[in-house]
């Protein structure tokens, strides 16, 4: 999108069913999971720009040695400064000892980062300082191995608040009020009762310390862990967990609103947040690929079993659509058909926006993530041709040779219209100053339409803000002079803030949302406004599951035409002497286009109870002029 966006957080986990010795053999290294762990962080690479990190576990280790290390970047270039770090150790030890190599058992037991059980992650931020202690996994340590807990995942709590209280509640001291922290603690707090529980049941059967810590490490329950902790969870997750002793689990939101895949084979287990990312690490078919269920945990077990099963009840499914369409990775098959279909889809309101008039129209995209959106709208413009020239044909018997061929020849005019500068950086703090540079990230490809005459229809994958379109890139479109400017989003109108992991939380920011301000305001409806801001304030003391979605009563009084003409108005620069049009995918045909059906930031329609407590406190924000984080 030409918005900045940051996406969601990725995961990543690797269980190696065999000793390191046989990979050793089989592949040429020992270092097998830990090449495979950074193939599947880097090709989820598009979800973390904030850092990175990873941890491992060693299985079987003597009482004495480390068995955990982790390790954590918040480098220009995590993932690389990671693994960098983390090879480094093996070539120090190589240069001390050239044959360390050789010696399997020796660099497991010597080296860090050599376990059989492997988690990564990759981090953004909705909130909060990027720094090291921000970074994910979270590490939980104890001296009993069955009560070390390590941490990471792609999610939000809503409930934030609640969610403190209850560990105060519980006798704990949370160091900061971090849904991250507070998950964490949840699952430790229930872990730690856990093995007090099956050590007093234990100690009654006369089983001495060392026979009680092996049978706890056999035997701990971690579904009833999980659906201890995550009983008041508010949020969209897909939550990993490692336990010290080896056993492992992904933790799914009943509404499966955040992703996670897994395969399994006789070598490997591996979990991520995109099929696609294991399908390239692992060269396996994409049906072989299954989904974490709504609600479900996968749990590998320290013996290396791997079963799914229930922790919440799943709710109506609603798993988000826009992490889907416009941030995953497009080499999944799926997900690049919808992304194609979305353009598709919208041909029919492209076409009453240039009059139907193809032969001075140019088609074009920007940016390049809408590249295949793209390819769905020159399809639809394609069929359309097809179809009027099949009918100009069968119904006209005296067309000559010349009129059929220049008839045969018309087509969708394709041009590449604006190219990024990927070598300039906005590194100017002035604003006059920046917007100046701002306006030169895009080169435009000067004489591809005739100046005054032709239409030129360019295709986003989403618009967000607005601001870069105004800012940029029809500034540079309006170099070309072309007739007519259309802006097309592949998307809806963003009119709602998400809270489940996506960095928009703040209402004044969505063009969308200020264009029905702004029409409110010119019609003399400024009571509609305050009548909103009553009503969520009236229910700012009820439970969440009593709250309605008023911010919805702001956009009632308008269709979406008219939003759209409006957000057109507000990113045309000034002094722009050229017509701007901006459309807007349909929710409908949304849904028409993608299995996935969440679609609170278009529709209101929020999916848990939280989510609903933020739209209506994101909005008091806004008009009280607070800059917090709604949740």
């Amino acid at each position: 999108m030409s918005d900045a966006i940051k996406h969601e957080c990725g995961i990543a986990l690797l269980r190696l069913k065999k000793p390191l010795q046989y990979y050793h053999e089989k592949y040429g290294s020992a270092l097998y999971g830990l090449n495979k762990l950074y193939l599947l962080m880097e090709k989820q690479h598009n979800r973390g720009q904030d850092g990175a990190g990873m941890a491992s576990i060693k299985l079987e280790v003597p009482a004495g040695e480390r068995y955990i290390s982790r390790v954590r970047s918040v480098h220009s270039q995590p993932i690389k400064d990671l693994f960098a770090r983390i090879y480094a150790n093996f070539e120090e030890a190589r240069e001390q000892d050239p044959g360390i190599f050789e010696q399997v058992s020796r660099m497991q037991r010597e080296l860090p980062y050599m376990g059989e059980l492997l988690l990564g992650h990759l981090r953004y931020g909705t909130h909060g300082k990027n720094t090291i202690e921000a970074c994910h996994p979270f590490l939980r340590q104890n001296n009993w191995k069955t009560r070390n807990l390590v941490v990471a995942g792609n999610f939000n709590m809503t409930n934030v608040e609640e969610l403190f209280n209850q560990l105060v509640a519980l006798g704990q001291h949370p160091k900061e009020k971090a849904d991250t922290v507070t998950v964490m603690e949840k699952i430790g707090h229930f872990l730690d009762e856990e093995n007090e529980v099956l050590m007093a049941k234990y100690k009654a059967e006369g089983l001495d310390k060392l026979q009680i810590q092996e049978r706890i490490a056999r035997e701990i329950d971690i579904v009833r862990i999980l659906k201890r902790a995550s009983k008041h969870w508010d949020g969209g997750y897909a939550m990993a967990g490692l336990f010290g002793h080896g056993d492992a689990f992904v933790l799914r939101d009943p509404h499966g609103i955040r992703p996670a895949y897994f395969y399994e084979n006789d070598e490997v287990v591996v979990v991520a947040s995109e099929r696609t990312a294991i399908l390239t690490a692992f060269n396996v078919p994409l049906e072989q690929i299954a989904e974490v269920k709504p609600g479900h945990a996968l749990l590998i077990r320290k013996d290396a079993s791997v079963q799914m099963q229930q922790v919440l009840a799943p709710q109506k499914p609603a798993y988000c659509s826009f992490e889907r369409i416009y941030f995953s990775r497009g080499n999944d098959l799926a997900i690049y058909n919808e992304r194609k279909k979305l353009g598709e889809l919208l041909v029919p309101q492209i076409l009453a926006s240039i009059g139907h008039d193809l032969r001075h129209s140019v088609f074009s995209y920007i940016p390049n993530t809408a590249e295949s959106a793209f390819y769905g709208m020159v399809k639809g413009l394609e069929d359309y041709l097809n179809a009027y020239k099949a009918q100009q044909i069968a119904g006209n018997r005296q067309m000559d040779a010349s009129e059929v061929v220049d008839l045969l020849n018309l087509r969708p005019r394709v041009e590449k219209a604006a190219i990024k500068d990927a070598k300039l950086r906005t590194f100017i703090t002035d604003d006059s100053q920046r917007d100046e540079l701002v306006a030169h990230v895009y080169d435009t490809t000067i004489g591809i339409l005739n100046p005054g005459v032709d239409q030129l229809v360019v295709i986003d994958d989403s618009i967000v803000r607005g601001t870069t379109l105004k800012q940029s890139i029809i500034t540079i479109l309006g170099r070309l002079q072309p007739k007519k400017i259309v802006i097309v989003s592949s998307a809806p109108q963003i009119r709602y803030p998400d809270c489940y992991g996506i960095d928009m939380s703040r209402m004044g920011e969505f063009v969308a949302f200020r264009a029905a301000i702004a029409l409110l305001e010119e019609r003399g409806q400024w009571n509609q406004i305050n009548d909103v801001y009553l009503l969520c304030k009236s229910q700012e003391r009820l439970p969440a599951e009593k709250m309605l979605n008023h911010v919805k009563k702001i956009y009632e009084p308008f269709t979406e035409a008219e939003i759209s003409a409006k957000i057109a108005q507000l990113v045309t620069p000034e002094g722009l002497n050229i017509p701007v049009e901006v459309l807007f995918q349909r929710i409908d045909n949304l849904h028409q286009a993608t299995s996935h059906s969440g679609d609170w930031y278009f529709s209101g329609n929020y999916p848990t109870p939280g989510g609903v407590r933020v739209v209506n406190r994101a909005f008091i924000n806004y008009i009280e002029k607070n800059n917090q984080r709604s949740y």
